[in-house]
């Protein structure tokens, strides 16, 4: 994944479980899945036809 391997991982982990706390990474964890997954469903959502701009503009 990325190039790296386990020593690499688990030096990020542990830096990651330094900075945030043990109780603080579940809810990082969550938030980052949320966030995927909300970027993944407008990624595959069928893009609406856009509003004419010059039909708003004709009136009055």
């Amino acid at each position: 994944m990325f190039g790296l391997g386990w020593p690499e991982m688990t030096i990020i982990a542990v830096v990651a479980l330094l900075l945030f706390g043990p109780k603080k990474i579940p809810e990082l964890g969550a938030a980052l899945g949320k966030t995927l997954r909300g970027f993944r469903e407008e990624l595959n959502k069928p893009e609406l036809p856009a509003e004419k701009e010059t039909d708003r503009d004709d009136r009055p």
